[in-house]
């Protein structure tokens, strides 16, 4: 899937979503505790926004955050190999490997970051935990100041309703496997 492609999913899903709603921007914007200007550049395609924010704008909306950034042809499906977010740098990546309806929801992501990137994430609602496992390279978990490097077969479990950081300080790409639960 091409970066554009992501951009212009999320865009067509949240206006064709506010549409079925019937609010306006400045409504979708109020729910979602975020600014109108915020709403007009996700609906533009011109702004790359958070998977956190975007996933405040999904439960704004009443949808589950796979429907946001699902293809035209997997809405209403379980969603599998969706890219959601890319870094400035081409191997950094983020792609929901698979989300389905659940009695909680499990989201399972490959996640990729190129030399000397980084993933700043917001604080998480209440409940929310994240299982990570490093599949190559060198992982720095930053978890509200507190930083652990972890290695390629290492893994980590944390509560992630305190901001976090994924980090590559290392020259060389890291892969790692992300599990979202709540």
């Amino acid at each position: 899937m091409k970066p554009a492609a992501v951009l212009e999913y999320v865009s067509q899903n949240v206006r064709a979503y506010r549409s079925l709603k019937g609010l306006s921007q400045q409504q979708l914007a109020d729910l979602a505790g975020l600014s109108r200007r915020m709403i007009a550049g996700v609906e533009s395609g011109q702004d790359n926004i958070s998977l956190a924010k975007l996933s405040l704008i999904a439960d704004a909306l009443g949808v589950d955050f796979a429907q946001i950034i699902a293809a035209p042809e997997q809405q209403g499906q379980a969603v599998v190999n969706a890219l959601a977010w890319r870094g400035a740098q081409a191997q950094s990546v983020a792609k929901l490997l698979a989300s389905v309806p659940a009695a909680q929801k499990v989201e399972l992501w490959a996640w990729s970051l190129a030399p000397g990137e980084q993933y700043c994430a917001e604080p998480d609602p209440e409940g929310w935990r994240e299982m990570l496992y490093v599949t190559e390279g060198e992982l720095t978990l930053d978890l509200a100041g507190k930083l652990q490097a972890m290695q390629a077969g290492e893994s980590a479990v944390f509560s992630s309703t305190a901001e976090y950081r994924y980090i590559n300080r290392s020259r060389q790409p890291v892969k790692f496997i992300r599990n979202v639960v709540y």
